[in-house]
């Protein structure tokens, strides 16, 4: 007894769409056709149908079932790189739920990189949105010191500045801009610390340079940016009088010395 496309789908768990599909790739013979014009299927269709669904199923992409059903060294291949595939799906799927894991136990932030895990999630909106701005421009590296710095308790003045209101005095500016010049000065001695943002970036200087700005900008108020403005005029100033005293010592001693300018770019104030 022969079948027509529509028993040959039924069986087959499929649909008329699908076998006709099949049929314009080249996937699927066509079968005989009665004396009145319709199909007639047999059993051999059904099983070569079933062998389609089965490595449709599993993964192998149309164009590459007529190699997978040959059964030869090339479908072994096929079906290598198709296993590959799926391990790093895998892969990519169970950290996407270790990731979701920590939103919803750990109370981690879905905006903040998957890295910083809970640390940050407390940070007040601007700091996050520059973490997230940062991991735009920042090596890997880089970022993995900045989570190791947010992760750090943090002291008063760090939790001042971040509250820091747009009406704040002057003189609590200035005071803010010492304390975290002192600090700059705490994270430059220690060689891990990121205190150039350009070195540490994996684009160009100016393409780095427009992210941090325009980041700055628009998540620090008036108050917050001229705090940064103070502490950057601090440090510069301090480094024009050690270039001075280093001039000094290397003109009594008759040797040149080149002067290199200071980084303009730093990471704003220091998550400690």
């Amino acid at each position: 007894m022969a079948w027509s496309t529509r028993q040959l789908a039924e069986l087959a768990g499929t649909t008329l769409k699908t076998v006709r599909h099949y049929h314009k790739l080249g996937l699927l013979a066509e079968p005989e056709r009665s004396p009145s014009g319709y199909k007639r299927y047999n059993v051999r269709h059904l099983v070569r149908l079933m062998g389609i669904r089965r490595l449709s199923d599993l993964g192998v992409p149309l164009s590459d079932i007529p190699t997978v059903a040959a059964a030869d060294e090339r479908s072994k291949e096929v079906l290598r790189a198709l296993d590959a595939e799926l391990a790093a799906n895998i892969e990519r799927q169970q950290r996407m739920r270790g990731e979701l894991a920590a939103v919803l136990e750990d109370g981690a932030s879905l905006d903040l990189p998957a890295e910083f895990g809970a640390a940050a999630a407390s940070l007040p909106l601007a700091q996050q949105n520059l973490l997230v701005a940062y991991s735009s421009i920042l090596t890997p590296q880089a970022m993995s010191v900045i989570r190791e710095q947010y992760a750090r308790p943090r002291d008063e003045i760090a939790e001042e500045f971040e509250h820091l209101r747009d009406d704040a005095p002057e003189e609590v500016r200035r005071r803010l801009a010492a304390h975290l010049a002192a600090e700059v000065r705490t994270q430059r001695a220690d060689p891990s610390s990121v205190t150039d943002l350009v070195a540490a970036s994996r684009h160009s200087g100016a393409l780095t340079q427009s992210v941090v700005t325009q980041a700055l900008v628009a998540f620090y108020n008036k108050a917050q940016l001229d705090v940064l403005r103070l502490l950057h005029g601090l440090l510069q100033e301090e480094e024009k009088k050690e270039e001075e005293k280093s001039g000094e010592r290397d003109e009594k001693g008759g040797k040149a010395r080149k002067v290199t300018e200071a980084p303009t770019t730093r990471p704003g104030p220091p998550p400690t």
